[in-house]
This record gives C-alpha cells, sequence and structure tokens, in this order.
C-alpha cells in the first residue's frame, strides 16, 4: 500500500477516535438535620458519586475535599471498597463556618488519593441537627474520553502573562437548597475581555461563605470547576488553580477564551438562607500563540 494511502488511513482513524484529555471536576452534595449522624449526600444535578469512565491506562485523583457547615462543627467521610477501606476512609473533621481545603496542603506537600473509573464513592457528613449542610471534592482525570479541557501549568502561565483581569461577578444562591444557584455570565456586571483573547484562571475569592464557587463552559470540556468559597482565605483562593498546579507539578490552571465569555458561566452552592456574594474571578492574559487552535491561543 502506497505511504499516501497508509497516511489517509491514519488520518481516517484518527478522525473516528474519541476525544480525549485531562479534566477537572467539582462533585458537591448536601445534607439536611444530619447532627451527629453520618448521613449519604444528596448530590447536586448534574454531578455524580460515580467515578466517570476514564482511560483505564491513566490514573484518576480525588485531590480535595471543603465543606460549609454553618451552624455546628462536623466531620466528613469519603470511602469506597476501592480505597483505604469502605467504613471510615479518608474522615476529617468540620470547622463550623469555615470551607478551607482539608487535603491539598501547601505547594510540595501535597498528596492525591488514587479513585478509579465506575467506582461509586460514598460521601458522608455530620453536622447540624436542623440546618443544610454541604460538601464538596475536586477530581482531576489524567485522560477523559471526550474531554477537551483546557489547562496550562505555572512555568507556562508565568512565561506568557500579559496582565492580570480581576473580573466580579454577583451571585445570589436558593434558600434552603444546597444546589449549585445564582448562575451567571462572567460578563454579566460589565465586559473589558479583549476579543478572540485567552485569560488563565487562576481562582477566586469571595466576599460572603458559600461552599464552593463552581465555573464551567466549553473551555472546561463543559464540567464545573470548583473553588471553596472562603472569605478569610482570599489569598488561597485567589490562587486556587495555580497553587494546585504547583503543588501536583500538573497543568491545572483552566484557560478561557474571551470568544466564549457569554458561556462562561459561574454559580455556586446554597445553604440554609439565601447568600449573595460577590466572586472576585482573578485572570491572567495570556500573549498570542501562533500555530495552535482558534484564536492563535494556548490549548494544552
Amino acid at each position: 500500500m502506497h505511504h499516501h494511502v497508509w497516511l489517509h488511513l491514519i488520518q481516517w482513524l484518527m478522525a473516528l477516535a474519541p476525544l480525549a484529555g485531562a479534566a477537572l471536576e467539582v462533585v458537591s452534595g448536601s445534607v439536611t438535620g444530619a447532627g451527629s449522624t453520618f448521613t449519604a449526600w444528596t448530590v447536586n444535578a448534574g454531578n455524580s458519586l460515580t467515578v466517570r469512565s476514564a482511560n483505564p491506562q491513566k490514573n484518576v485523583w480525588l485531590l480535595e475535599q471543603y465543606a460549609y457547615n454553618d451552624t455546628a462543627v462536623g466531620d466528613f467521610r469519603i470511602h469506597s471498597p476501592r480505597m483505604h477501606d469502605n467504613i471510615q476512609g479518608i474522615r476529617t473533621r468540620i470547622v463550623n463556618n469555615d470551607t478551607e481545603p482539608l487535603m491539598s496542603g501547601g505547594v510540595g506537600l501535597a498528596h492525591r488519593q488514587r479513585v478509579y473509573p465506575q467506582d461509586t464513592l460514598i460521601c458522608e457528613q455530620t453536622g447540624s441537627a436542623a440546618n443544610i449542610d454541604t460538601g464538596h471534592i475536586l477530581l482531576y482525570y489524567e485522560d477523559l474520553p471526550g474531554s477537551v479541557a483546557r489547562f496550562i501549568d505555572l512555568p507556562t502561565l508565568l512565561a506568557n502573562q500579559v496582565n492580570r483581569l480581576h473580573q466580579e461577578v454577583s451571585i445570589t444562591t436558593t434558600a434552603a437548597s444546597g444546589a449549585y444557584t445564582g448562575q451567571v455570565a462572567v460578563n454579566s456586571l460589565y465586559d473589558y475581555f479583549i476579543a478572540n483573547t485567552d485569560y488563565a484562571l487562576l481562582g477566586a475569592m469571595v466576599d460572603t461563605r458559600v461552599g464552593t464557587v463552581r465555573v464551567q463552559g466549553v473551555d472546561t470540556g463543559n464540567l464545573g470547576v470548583g473553588i471553596p468559597g472562603e472569605p478569610t482565605q482570599r489569598h488561597v483562593g485567589a490562587n486556587w488553580f495555580a497553587r494546585l498546579s504547583a503543588a501536583f507539578g500538573v497543568p491545572m490552571i483552566p484557560v478561557f477564551n474571551s470568544a466564549n465569555k457569554a458561556a462562561i458561566l459561574i454559580d455556586a452552592t446554597g445553604h440554609t438562607a439565601a447568600i449573595t456574594s460577590v466572586v472576585t474571578l482573578v485572570f491572567v492574559q495570556l500573549a498570542p500563540k501562533s500555530g495552535t487552535n482558534s484564536g492563535g491561543q494556548y490549548s494544552m
């Protein structure tokens, strides 16, 4: 068979193969009136505690857990038959009114927990005897079929940064609900994005506590990426994805193109009472990069 025939055959087979790439996803749930009894999450719409079907030759990692108990301390445990044990697993004490991350630690001190495709995680919490308490986990897929999410690492960010952009949005969650609510577009308050330009999302700051801020769009493969909504640790949230990328040595800083701005969506998890929080998204404009995808920008 001639060389050009082989080339066309290879191109055709590649076209049939599903796109694959890295993916980040926040998964959230809530319990109501759990008190001291471990209670299984009611998982938020669009999320599942069954790990997605990913490339079995690659890893899936549980990177982080955090929670929002508003009136009572409690415990948050994650377990499954594939983890250390199927009773306590990763059990962590929750301080009320504090949504700081509970697993990742400082840069260079992080340890990730491996989880497995199609394994169902069990997430349970204790807390208030009456109110809603929420919990959140962050999963990273090294190779998720169909994912077209875009990430860069810290050296790429530092080598190609142009300007910072702090973009505010205002989110009002729904009372008596632990669901993702209050969704707005990234340009809902004002819009000074430069056309057809890539922006790296370092993280976000909140002025009022929420369980998690969720950001999603075509650039994250339409999966939600999550940032703890803790107003007393703004430096942690502001550099959330940069810290994760540095800690784990993997590209985890999401990149969004401004052409998609109307569909870059931000929401947060609700709670017992309605919450209005002004969220400051910390973006860095990236320098143009020729010869790659649309906009001449970044894709990793």
